[in-house]
């Protein structure tokens, strides 16, 4: 089969403790602790020893960045068992707490584990998390498709914390792959809002042709092309880089106030200095009105459409009515 890694990755430091691709196709997640507050680049150091003989495919920070150790197609070194390895995606999480704490782990990094298992589980095929807490199941993943390390070794990995938690990550994560619920907060990533559906579902099959999982909402009368929704801002941050590098603009949004924020969003009052640029009636008209030259200002820094409303003073930024503080809509090409 087709392996694919998880784009929610930030940070990539490829280890040589791995057994090469599986001989198990991936069906099962095994949680561990770091059993210390390692950073993901420490943990992708400590990895990268060949005297180490351990791996893991991800880590999780405790501020809730996630790296990639050993790719998915790739058995890593972490549970004790190649048999539980070679059919397992297996997760390191960093731990905020001590032994005496059960190896707590802070509320980033449990978000960006909800996350992480998620994508994991739509990528695979699947379907639900399963958790008894019984070792006696162990691959028999109609029944259990989650394993922890002090079953085939003589540790308490993943910690009286996290396994005290694994019946929580499995209903959280099944909600998400329901789309049940949601956290209190999630930023949504959106590469993309039209006016006109022929012209969304025309971005869609541009950003699904580039191996992204997208959809479109609407809301407002507005078609939005969404890449997913996150618990942890910086793992939406980290999407959003994804498809920037693949060549389409982005932002991000919460299910809160829906405003925008992204490397690459648009500002309203942002000072344009425009030359000659063509002024359009509306975003979706095809032919400019007029031409204009000087200095302008993004009236609320929304692209719809790949255009933008601009206003003549910084007195008019998002100020009511539009029709009275609107000069009318350039191209956001135009402006880059």
């Amino acid at each position: 089969m087709a392996y694919t890694n998880s784009l929610l990755v930030v940070y990539t430091k490829l280890s040589p403790n791995h057994s090469g691709t599986r001989t198990h196709g991936i069906d099962t997640i095994s949680i561990h602790c770091m059993a210390g507050d390692c950073s993901i680049e420490t943990c992708g150091e400590i990895f990268a020893a060949a005297s180490q003989q351990a791996s893991s495919n991800y880590g999780i920070g405790s501020d809730g960045r996630i790296a990639m150790y050993v790719e998915e197609k790739n058995r890593s070194w972490c549970t004790s068992s190649a048999s539980n390895d070679h059919r397992a995606v297996t997760v390191e999480v960093a731990n905020d707490g001590d032994e005496s704490t059960g190896w707590h782990i802070s509320d980033k990094a449990y978000a960006a584990l909800i996350d992480l298992c998620a994508d994991i589980c739509k990528r695979n095929g699947i379907k639900e998390l399963k958790w008894q807490g019984d070792k006696s199941l162990i691959g028999q993943v109609d029944k259990q498709n989650m394993t922890v390390h002090r079953w085939f070794a003589n540790k308490s990995c993943p910690g009286d914390y996290l396994y005290g938690l694994h019946g929580q990550i499995a209903r959280e994560v099944n909600a998400r792959l329901n789309g049940a619920v949601s956290p209190d907060v999630l930023y949504r990533v959106q590469t993309g809002v039209f006016s006109v559906k022929e012209n969304a579902e025309a971005q869609l099959a541009k950003v699904k042709a580039a191996g992204f999982d997208a959809f479109v909402t609407q809301a407002g009368g507005l078609y939005k092309i969404q890449v997913g929704a996150f618990g942890v801002r910086a793992n939406a941050e980290a999407m959003a880089a994804k498809l920037e590098a693949a060549g389409f603009s982005t932002y991000i949004t919460t299910n809160g106030a829906g405003s925008a924020a992204a490397s690459n969003a648009y500002e309203a009052g942002t000072k344009l200095t425009l030359s000659n640029v063509g002024l359009y009636a509306s975003s979706t008209a095809k032919t400019a009105t007029c031409f204009v030259t000087g200095d302008y200002f993004l009236y609320d820094g929304i692209e719809i459409d790949g255009m933008l409303r601009i206003c003549p003073k910084s007195a008019n930024v998002e100020k009511l009515p539009i029709s009275e503080n609107v000069t009318g809509w350039i191209r956001a090409s135009d402006i880059k």
